[in-house]
This record gives C-alpha cells, structure tokens and sequence, in this order.
C-alpha cells in the first residue's frame, strides 16, 4: 500500500505520459480521456482505511487536502496559503480558501479536516494508517486507547482557519499531511452511509479534482470524471480517467496495440522486446521491494545468521535482468535512492549502504552463515512458503526467490521453499492476521523521508508484522523524533544508524528499488510521479 512526504531536499521527477488522440467530435472526446493500467481492483475509497497505492491514487484524484505537489514542490491546495508555524514549531495555522465546495455543493470547512483526522486516529475506525498521526499532541495517547479521538490536537478556529498542535517538532509534517489520510470528509455523508462508507461511489462526495463513477466495489474498470466544483477546476485539461485492471504482460500489450489503454507497465521479457517502440519509457518508482520473514511464525527465522544467508542467497542483478527487465535497481537497504538528501547534498540511500555488505550475492558465505544459523537455533530443516500476488511479475519473482534460495540447502541444513500466489486482496488480509511464513512486500514514499520507510519495523510499528525487534533501532528512531528533531545533522546520523541495523540484521531482506516500463501514448505532457508517488493530473497538458 504501500504505499507510498517529509524533506525539501527531495530531486525525485519523473516524468509519466499518458493519452489519446486530438481532433474534433468522437476523437476529441478521445483526447480528454485517459485509459490507465492499474494491476488490482480498488480496494477501498475510504482516507481513513486506505493502505495501498491503487486506491491511494484514486483518493488523490477525487480528494484534495490541505496541500498538495506540483512536481517537486509543496503549494496550497484547499488551504489559501502556506501556514503561519510558530516560534516553537509545534503550532501550525492553516486558513482555507474562501468558496471551496463538495462535489454536492455544501462548503468544505475547517471542521471537515478536524472530523476526518479524529476518525482516522480513532481506534474505532481500525485504519492501519493511524500510526501516522503519532506527534500530533494527544495521537500516541488515543492510539493506544488511553485518550478520546476528540482530544487529538486539530480544531477549527473557525468554519474556513484550521490549527494544528504536535507534541514533537515534525520537519516533515507539510510533506506528510498530502497523504490521504489527511484529507477532508463531508461528516453527513459519512454517518449516512455508515459502514459502506467507501464501498461504492453512491457513498461518497468529492472534493478535488475529480469524481469518481462507475464502482462499486468490485469492478475491474472504474471511471472518474472531471469535478467543476474544484476550486482549480479551470485547469484540469483531462475530463475523464478510466482505470483499467490488467495482470498479464501479453494483454496489456495487446490493449496498448489496440488503442484501448493509453498506458500500460511491462515486467520480464516483454519488457525487454519493448525496447524500441514509440512511447517506451523507464520510470524509477520512489519505493523498495522487500522480503519480511515472519518472526513470530517461523523461529528459524529468528536467527540473524539464517536471515542474512537468505539475503546473501539473493543475486538481485541477476534477478532484475531476467526477471524484471524494467529499470529496477539492487537495494541493499529499504530506504531507496534519489529521495531524500542532507544539506551537502548527499543521498542517504548511497549514505547508510556504506559498509553493508550482507546484502550482496555470496552463495559461498551464504551457505555457511545457514548452516551455522540452523545449528544455532537447533534444527536441520527449515521449510517455509513465500507470500505474493497473482500478477505475471509477482509470479516470476517467486518463482525466481524458490530457486535462488533453495541453492543454500546442505547436509545438515536442508532447505525447501514453497510459494502462495494471491489477489492482492487477500495478500494484505492474510499479511495482517500474521497468516504467512514470508512475504514479499513493498512500501512506496507516504513522504520524502528515510522516516517514512524506517518507522514501520519498530517495536511497536504498526506494520512490523514480521516480529523483528531492535532495542537500538527503537532508539534511534525515537531520537530523530524527539531530542534530535530540530538539528538537521544529528536526525539524520539517527536515521542512518537505524537503517543501517536493519539492514544488517536483515529483519527485512530488501530486494530492488522499483523501477517501471511503461509504454504511453507521447502526446501527453507534465505527468509526474510525486515524492509521495502519486501522479497528480491536474498537472497532465495534450501536446
């Protein structure tokens, strides 16, 4: 869901171009129309519950928060202006634009903002992105059941001027309120639709620059349609997005050829045949792929030795040459490259990987760390299954990770890998009732900041479902948060350590960063992945 707000010093553009053709009558409907690969059905249309990228990017079309990104820079979206932040950092005062509408006509409010935020953090609500909210005063308190959502430090000062309270200083917290989380929610709507909130189209209203038609919940195609009540409606060109589901390379390809989607993502071979057409294109996604062993489930896993030949086992070129073909790059930690940056302008992916080295191909090491490990923690055998999905690439991945890894079985320490491929639905129910041995998952940027990625493996991390703990790691991260939140240089030798030991310990075992093929009509212009890895469309201009 990843998915995928936080530091300035972000350089991630990368350009996205989808469309169709120009003309007059039936074509120039054609060409305020976008058809879009996605590669699941929409899971949820409901801010407070979201958790992966698919519906991520519909909540950002039909949704506007606060702020939002033109390319790489943050700007007001329904707030005015750029809030007024205090001399302590901890207050911040939003004032919203005077006009701004529901899709049903009622004002957007202040106190719209102040609803969805306590409903979100509510632990009623059960969103696994509640976590987020940590730092905003009373969030940690109502998170662990101790406080009502009412107390959580948002209020309307009045129905159009929004104040927000933190705990801790949050360098970040601009970046991180474009999430979708943050958005806005109509309060009547919501308690009308109760617990189909979300569900269906007929239960929501809208407040950016599109709506949303055509879905009910289910559906492999969904469709959103321009909104004239958005305040910056005048400079939306695109009228109309369809989303389209598709799995298999051959039939993405297919469609392209046949002019009924405008943009499709190629994995593997297919990828590579690709190569010369028009409109062939690498996009590097700001997001690492990542195995998470299940601690709590597997106890061999437990054993960092056992963790690190599985890492070791791993020849992630190799891998992304014949599997992926698509632009992906080897990880050796899971905060990924050209996303944040410190004040000398270094990368801190490049930074923390100094001195990692279990994250190499080694098969010769790897083979004696796992023995080793097996011995250590008393068993001869280790037998476990991999969790993915059912598309083509998710498949050729797990395919490739069964035989890599059963490379390192021995006399002594034999190994057999199993693999499980499922909807994406069902891998993230079966991820979060702990029901896997191994998973193969992936996080995009939420914000532009190593804190983003890191803050999910600790001790009481809302996503740390694979059970690794480090008391040092913890540490750290509270640090970044805490004593060492205002002086840039010591945050980020936090963040670096941090990364560091859970790269070295491997309690997860990064894979790639992720990067994708695309082919996509030219004629399309100024669409951008975002550093929070939505693409905005607003920004989309015909050629």
């Amino acid at each position: 869901m990843k998915k995928k707000s936080v530091l300035l010093g972000t350089m991630l553009t990368t350009l996205v171009g989808i469309l169709a053709a120009c003309g007059t009558g039936k074509t120039a409907q054609k060409q305020s129309t976008v058809t879009y690969m996605q590669t699941d059905v929409l899971q949820t249309m409901d801010p407070g519950r979201a958790t992966d990228i698919i519906s991520a990017q519909s909540l950002t079309d039909v949704y506007a928060g606060l702020l939002r990104w033109n390319h790489n820079r943050i700007e007001p979206d329904m707030a005015a202006k750029m809030p007024t932040v205090s001399k302590d950092q901890k207050t911040y005062t939003y004032t919203l634009r005077k006009g701004i509408k529901w899709s049903d006509g009622h004002p957007v409010t202040a106190g719209d903002f102040v609803y969805a935020w306590r409903r979100a953090a509510n632990p009623k609500t059960k969103s696994q992105y509640a976590y987020i909210f940590s730092g905003i005063k009373n969030a940690d308190a109502i998170l662990a059941g101790e406080k009502a959502a009412t107390t959580l430090g948002v209020r309307a000062l009045s129905p159009t001027k929004l104040q927000v309270k933190l705990d801790r200083v949050m360098p970040y917290f601009n970046q991180m309120i474009t999430l979708q989380t943050f958005m806005p929610l109509e309060k009547s709507v919501v308690t009308k639709a109760g617990s189909k909130f979300g569900t269906s189209n007929k239960t929501l209203t809208f407040n950016g620059p599109y709506r949303l038609h055509k879905w009910t919940g289910s559906e492999n195609t969904w469709t959103e349609t321009k909104n004239p009540r958005y305040w910056d409606a005048q400079h939306v060109t695109i009228k109309q997005i369809k989303y389209q589901v598709v799995k298999e390379n051959n039939t993405a390809y297919n469609l392209y050829k046949d002019g009924k989607v405008d943009d499709i993502t190629l994995t593997g071979n297919m990828a590579t045949q690709v190569k010369h057409n028009k409109g062939y294109q690498i996009v590097k996604q700001p997001g690492t792929e990542y195995l998470v062993p299940n601690l709590k489930r597997v106890p061999a896993f437990r054993n960092e030795q056992v963790r690190q030949a599985l890492s070791m086992a791993l020849n992630r070129p190799e891998f992304i040459k014949q599997v992926l073909g698509d632009g992906s790059v080897p990880s050796t930690t899971v905060v990924p490259e050209s996303m944040m940056y410190n004040a000398q302008g270094q990368d801190f992916a490049t930074v923390a990987a100094k001195g990692v080295t279990n994250n190499r191909y080694d098969l010769k090491r790897a083979r004696q760390l796992f023995k080793a490990g097996m011995q250590a923690s008393g068993h001869s055998t280790l037998t476990f299954t991999i969790l993915g999905e059912d598309t083509d690439r998710a498949k050729a991945t797990l395919a490739y990770l069964q035989a890599a890894l059963e490379k390192l079985s021995q006399d002594g320490a034999q190994l057999k890998v199993q693999t499980k491929s499922v909807p994406f639905k069902t891998r993230l129910a079966l991820v979060q009732a702990g029901n896997f041995d191994m998973v193969a998952d992936a996080w995009s940027a939420d914000f532009p900041d190593a804190i983003n990625f890191l803050e999910q493996f600790t001790g009481d991390g809302n996503d740390a479902v694979g059970g690794w703990h480090d008391a040092r790691y913890d540490a750290l991260l509270h640090a970044s948060k805490t004593t060492d939140a205002t002086n840039a240089q010591k945050r980020w030798q936090d963040l670096v350590a941090a990364d560091q030991i859970l790269a070295k310990t491997d309690g997860v075992i990064p894979l790639y960063q992720s990067g994708a093929v695309h082919l996509q009509n030219p004629r399309l212009r100024n669409v951008s992945v975002s550093p929070n890895s939505m693409i905005y469309w607003e920004w989309a201009r015909v050629k």
